[in-house]
């Protein structure tokens, strides 16, 4: 008995018609009822009833009916079931996300959970920079979007965005302004960012400003970012946060709040993507890392 043999069987069992069940099988009828006929000796059983008029399987027919189908769809199935038994585990990642990315970057990152969808599922795990370098280090994580200056010297990075800065003012004192030299803010208090959240970065900005003269400071621990904007608000005080109005920073920017570029200095955060070097190019994130290189080979810069 050979496959074709339960083919022609379960075309003629779905038709109960010779001629319509060899007009499927693109054959002629009469060799397709003598492979019936072939099939019924081999099993020893009478498969179908026929008369001039009518064909109705026997009881022996119904029974072979279902096994058949199955034999048949097991066998039709070997090509893709090969496929999924030899093609690489996808592997559930995590790439961890600081603090207000830039939706231009959020959308590269989209990109590679596209780009190696087949090989890894990707999942994005917020954080500080200092505690997402961690845990990339760690291995909790596979790689970081995290913000400039990091020295880990286990991990291996790519630039990915430049993004200008500028003060954000009370908006009184600046009204019809379109920038700010920075000597006209040093009679107010800067207020940095959450140190913990970008320390060596909050460090450097805060020597630049001494260094121009930006004396005063105002630290309130546990402020979020809409928290600054309010002190800023009441005219006594400065922050400094992303430029471009499309960063979701300016969500958090309130009445009485602007945020203006300066003249005269040029402050900007680098952002970096990061991921151990033995997991790279010869490690178990070779295929992930590939992505990356093609998808984040030009920074962005806004």
């Amino acid at each position: 008995m050979e496959m074709l043999h339960l083919r022609y069987f379960v075309a003629v069992a779905e038709e109960l018609n010779f001629s319509q069940a060899a007009r499927k099988l693109h054959m002629a009828a009469s060799p397709l009822s003598q492979r019936i006929k072939d099939l019924e000796h081999e099993l020893g059983h009478k498969l179908f009833d026929r008369s001039t008029h009518h064909v109705t399987l026997t009881a022996a027919g119904s029974a072979l009916l279902p096994i058949a189908r199955d034999v048949l769809e097991q066998v039709n199935a070997i090509p893709w079931r090969l496929q999924e038994a030899v093609k690489p585990r996808r592997s559930t990642v995590f790439i961890g996300i600081p603090g207000g990315v830039h939706p231009a970057l959020r959308e590269r990152v989209k990109q590679l959970e596209e780009r190696c969808h087949d090989r890894f599922e990707l999942k994005r795990w917020p954080g500080t920079t200092p505690d997402l370098v961690a845990a990339v280090h760690e291995g909790k994580l596979a790689l970081s979007l995290v913000r400039m200056p990091v020295t880990d010297p286990a991990l291996e990075m790519i630039p990915v965005q430049v993004e200008r800065l500028g003060a954000v003012v009370p908006a009184g004192r600046f009204a019809g302004r379109e920038t700010v030299d920075i000597a006209e803010l040093s009679d107010l208090s800067y207020i940095p960012s959450a140190s913990e959240s970008i320390p060596a970065y909050s460090e450097d900005m805060d020597h630049k400003l001494s260094n121009a003269g930006i004396k005063k400071r105002l630290k309130v621990d546990g402020a979020e970012y809409s928290g600054i904007s309010e002190l800023v608000a009441n005219g006594s005080s400065f922050s400094i946060t992303m430029l471009d109005p499309a960063s979701p920073m300016h969500l958090f920017l309130v009445d009485g709040a602007t945020i203006l570029p300066f003249a005269d200095f040029r402050p900007q955060l680098e952002t970096a993507l990061v991921w151990r070097r033995d997991r790279g190019e010869e490690g178990d994130l070779a295929d992930l890392v590939a992505g990356v290189r093609e998808i984040f080979a030009e920074p962005l810069s806004t």
